[in-house]
């Protein structure tokens, strides 16, 4: 049975309140009782998270511009087929009505390579932002759970790679592996998963406490469990934004590696297309419509995300939402002075 705490502070005191009173002899009934309100009480939780980010304004300014983000990229072998990167003799062309976004300095259609750029792009932040989280849940709940000898290990290694300098390890592990997106992806993860681990092991901390989660070692339920259905639901909107910001990391970072040329620059990419774009002497000629467009793609993924972050926030943490003020009620009240006259 997975156990969530309700986010209002009435919920936490209401639940606290419970728990404490109750003795041994109520267990019984208890135990009886709960069967039936838990599948309720999980079920209220997730449609009020789903209708809360449906309802909140950045979440759905958010979710549009990545569904946009993601239809293109789906869409890209069929509105550019062929090579984006195929040289043609129509250089450095400016944007008009055969050629939306202009050409580079080889030919290339830029919007084309930018539309096909965001398939790398998307799938490189994607896939690090949900191996790094996926490791960063990992050893935050283990740190968490196990303390003592564990804890001190895992948070030792946590904390090396957190004093590591992360711009200098990317470049030297980097440069030394073999080019590809595999070795991109392998990089980021290495150098992006500590931050997730420190902050989900810190809340894993303040819930592995609870009275719930002793309950269930109690009753004898295994170390596994307890993580992952007893812990980690309570921990839904942290562990969310940690994605988030993991996949802003693995977009950024990959565009920064392969603009300083530490990326495969065979693959159409939107970093790659900056590398290009300052090989080819875009910012010297004015030419500004080749590296316009991939970085503004980066900046408006990154925005989506953050809004999509924030409103994640603002459902769950009680004390963001915004507070309605109530109805009036329409039952009118009489000074005794005034009743008399």
């Amino acid at each position: 049975m997975t156990t969530f705490i309700d986010p209002s502070p009435s919920g936490v005191e209401s639940t606290t309140a419970a728990l404490t009173t109750a003795g041994p002899a109520p267990e019984s009934s208890a135990a009886v009782r709960q069967p039936s309100r838990a599948p309720r009480r999980v079920r209220r939780s997730k449609q009020g998270f789903v209708h809360g980010l449906l309802t909140n304004k950045k979440a759905m300014v958010g979710m549009a511009v990545m569904l946009a983000f993601i239809t293109l990229a789906l869409l890209a072998p069929l509105m550019f087929p062929g090579d984006p990167s195929r040289i043609t003799d129509m250089a450095s062309l400016e944007p008009s009505a055969e050629h939306w976004l202009g050409t580079t300095a080889k030919g290339q259609d830029v919007m084309a390579l930018t539309i096909h750029g965001s398939r790398s792009s998307l799938l490189v932040g994607l896939t690090v932002g949900l191996a790094s989280t996926f490791i960063g849940i990992l050893v935050g709940l283990a740190s968490a759970y196990f303390g003592k000898f564990i804890d001190e290990a895992l948070s030792l290694v946590t904390n090396v790679f957190l004093l590591l300098p992360g711009l200098p390890l990317l470049v030297i592990l980097a440069a030394f592996l073999p080019p590809g997106l595999g070795t991109v992806i392998l990089v980021l993860v290495i150098t992006g998963w500590a931050g997730s681990a420190r902050v989900l092991r810190s809340q894993a901390l303040s819930i592995r406490s609870k009275d719930f989660v002793a309950a269930a070692a109690v009753s004898g339920e295994r170390a596994g469990r307890i993580m992952f259905r007893e812990i980690l639901p309570n921990m839904a909107s942290i562990v969310m934004g940690t994605l988030l910001a993991c996949v802003i990391y693995g977009i950024g970072a990959q565009a920064g590696l392969e603009f300083l040329g530490l990326g495969d620059v065979s693959t159409v990419s939107w970093g790659n297309n900056l590398f290009w774009a300052g090989n080819e002497g875009a910012l010297l000629t004015g030419s500004w419509w080749v590296f316009v467009p991939s970085g503004l793609c980066i900046a408006l993924v990154a925005f989506a995300l953050a809004l999509i972050n924030y409103a994640v926030d603002e459902v769950t943490n009680p004390r963001l939402r915004k507070i309605t003020a109530a109805k009036a009620s329409p039952t009118t009240t009489k000074t005794p002075g005034r009743s008399a006259a």
